[in-house]
């Protein structure tokens, strides 16, 4: 199994680019359910989780067809052709792995009249249900049956009628479901309390190029008339915010100065906001957002929150560079209940971080040190990176197929700004 090794204590200094945004691609990719013509998707990452997405098209009957990146896009342009769709399940062994799966279920039903998908299992990061999913998809009429371990919504007559949806808390992936089942339903559906993260706007443009009639977008209620049918559209994918925040963590940890090349700063305001309160200098221009830190870091407060708080996706990055801020910072994290199992690992390298029910109380360190490290999830896997940057001495970051699932090329892309970091394997 591959490890990342670090030799700490450079700062990082460059231009660095932004990939397509990971959330955004696994929520486009199954657009292309909902129509028999091409959707084609630019500025796609290459991520492990992408390719397990496609794999699950080509398992329904889609077709996948990779092509190499054009001069303004960073990743790859995939061509998604689902003309005719041969199954309507999503297995187990790839619901599994990668819970982004649950995404088929709205197209499926709203184009097939049915949908049966393995329900996904327990997640390191906390209790996720898809309850709101299904509560989504029976208030636009269809019916729900759960049996071994499998959910299936079935379409009355084969189309969901639509309706009104109100969900009792934001959930992103329930709302990415519910507009997903409505573009195509026989009448209107109106969806309350919706997530409005800049992914899910994503997925309502891409949905709009295709021919649905979305309004609403960006904000907590979208009303949808659903289409007869969606056409084929060529679509590029956002920036990924989390990245380009992840990033920016990496420069303000070395005291660096990063041109986050193709970062969108309006996705990432809270990010950029919490940035500037601990002392990091931020500038936007017209490529991307440059990030420079030469004076310490100020510690922080700061809880996660719904867009347009702060996302639960940045408190792992953020944790790691607060353990060498000037002072105490507290984290609350709201969204999910168990994030907090970078902790211990960071401890390992001499941070000072104490754990009571959801919050974390972070007192910045004079050094970290490295150590041998382990990963846990996505996010958590790239705090000891960021940890290992600024560390004296030698990290090994062991499971790194999670940061795999999240981040392209992430050693090519830390040592062309001056990291000392390489991909090793057991031999």
């Amino acid at each position: 199994m591959d490890r990342i090794l670090i030799r700490g204590g450079n700062r990082l200094a460059g231009r660095l680019p932004i990939s397509g945004a990971k959330n955004a691609a696994l929520t486009l990719m199954p657009c292309a359910l909902l129509t028999d013509e091409p959707l084609t998707l630019r500025n796609l990452p290459r991520l492990a989780d992408v390719d397990s997405f496609g794999h699950l098209l080509n398992q329904l009957g889609a077709s996948t067809q990779i092509e190499g990146a054009r001069p303004e896009d960073f990743g790859r342009v995939m061509t998604v052709r689902a003309g005719r769709l041969t199954a309507t399940e999503a297995p187990y062994d790839i619901v599994r792995k990668m819970r982004a799966s649950i995404l088929v279920l709205g197209p499926l039903v709203g184009r097939a009249g049915e949908a049966t998908v393995s329900l996904p299992g327990g997640c390191a990061i906390g209790n996720r249900p898809i309850d709101l999913h299904l509560k989504a998809l029976e208030e636009m009429g269809a019916a729900i049956e759960l049996a071994a371990g499998y959910v299936k919504a079935t379409a009355p007559g084969g189309r969901l009628p639509g309706g009104r949806v109100s969900f009792p808390v934001v959930s992103v992936g329930a709302t990415e479901n519910a507009v997903m089942a409505a573009v195509t339903a026989k009448g209107g559906t109106r969806i309350e309390n919706a997530a409005r993260e800049p992914e899910i706007v994503d997925l309502c443009n891409c949905l709009v190029a295709m021919g649905a009639s979305i309004s609403g977008i960006g904000t907590e209620t979208l009303e949808i008339e659903g289409r007869d049918r969606l056409h084929g559209a060529t679509y590029r994918v956002m920036p990924d915010r989390i990245e380009a925040g992840s990033y920016a963590c990496a420069a303000a940890i070395t005291g660096g100065s990063l041109d986050l090349v193709g970062a969108d700063a309006g996705d990432m305001r809270a990010t950029l906001d919490a940035l500037i309160e601990a002392g990091v200098t931020i500038e936007e221009h017209k490529d991307g957002v440059r990030v420079e830190a030469s004076n310490g870091l100020a510690p922080l407060t700061l809880s996660t929150a719904p867009y347009p708080g702060f996302a639960t996706d940045m408190q792992a990055q953020f944790m790691a560079m607060l353990c060498k801020a000037n002072g105490a910072s507290v984290l609350t994290e709201t969204i999910f209940e168990n994030r907090y199992m970078h902790v211990p690992e960071l401890a390992r390298m001499g941070a000072d971080i104490q754990v009571r029910g959801r919050t974390a109380v972070v007192r910045g360190v004079d050094k970290l040190v490295g150590a041998p490290v382990m990963a846990t999830d996505l996010r958590a896997s790239m705090s000891l990176i960021l940890a290992g940057l600024a560390a004296e001495g030698e990290t090994v970051v062991q499971r790194v197929y999670h940061l795999d699932r999240g981040y392209e090329r992430l050693e090519e892309k830390l040592s062309a700004v001056g990291a000392d970091i390489e991909r090793v394997g057991d031999g």
